[in-house]
């Protein structure tokens, strides 16, 4: 990002025990700017989840503060809190007997829209996600492909025009081609709408080429965040070395395969 823009979401001093006392998250803090992609990497276990869920009151802190757009989330209702924010995650959860349209309609009717202003809204958002509208407005979640169905998932996340959008493992299950093009039209979307985007994901690669700032999060504490080419080049401790050593060591086997492939 060329400039900074106000904080979107901030936790500040934020901690999150689950039963047993184990600590999900331990006095975490971070400021998410308004229009920012920011990815949130580290080991299965490590909070990444937990740190979603407190933004959109799905978990409480046991400590802390989460604000939104400066609001403690805590005094927000929390069914309004969750209609302003869009969330997208791996398994989808389109409603298997909605059509697509409807699926997309449902945040939009629960706010009391008109079937009008709804009607124009699908249509719009069916084309912004790249499906045809034609061919898909009016078919269930069971006749589409996972690529599909991820899509309307993302139009349904920002059918009622959020600020903020959480993605959680969001590409995780689609095969590699379909993957690659959705996260790419995801960040046009992004971009054009001028969104905020927490994305969790394992896969260092695509938080690199993705995101605008990557957090590192391990055992529950905050230990790295950055851009991406500051976490690349800047001295950090070993997990987050070998972490952002990733996806070098993958563009350096590809570069070695091409040269070797080229020079035969």
């Amino acid at each position: 990002m060329s400039e900074r823009h106000p904080a979107a979401i901030s936790f500040q001093d934020v901690s999150k025990s689950y039963g047993g006392g184990r600590k999900a998250l331990d006095r975490v803090s971070l400021d998410v700017a308004e229009r920012e992609f920011l990815a949130v990497v580290g080991p299965s276990g490590s909070g990444k989840t937990t740190l979603l869920r407190l933004i959109n009151r799905l978990a409480e802190a046991d400590s802390g503060a989460v604000r939104v757009e400066g609001e403690d989330v805590r005094a927000a209702d929390p069914v309004v809190l969750r209609r302003r924010i869009g969330y997208v995650f791996q398994g989808i959860g389109l409603f298997p007997h909605m059509t697509v349209a409807q699926n997309i309609a449902i945040t939009p009717k629960l706010l009391g829209w008109g079937e009008t202003r709804i009607a124009a809204r699908v249509d719009e958002l069916i084309e912004l996600v790249r499906l045809e509208r034609a061919a898909h407005r009016d078919r269930l979640p069971a006749q589409l492909s996972g690529g599909e169905r991820q899509r309307v998932g993302v139009a349904r996340a920002i059918a009622a025009g959020p600020k903020i959008v959480l993605m959680d493992e969001p590409f995780g299950a689609l095969d590699p081609l379909t993957r690659d093009a959705l996260s790419e039209d995801y960040r046009r979307l992004h971009d054009k709408l001028g969104l905020t985007t927490v994305m969790i994901t394992h896969d260092t690669l695509e938080a690199v080429l993705l995101a605008d700032r990557i957090a590192v999060i391990r055992e529950g504490r905050m230990i790295a965040q950055g851009t991406p080419r500051q976490m690349l080049s800047a001295e950090q401790d070993e997990y987050v070395r070998k972490l952002m050593a990733t996806p070098q060591r993958q563009a350096g086997r590809l570069q070695a395969l091409l040269d070797e492939r080229g020079g035969a």
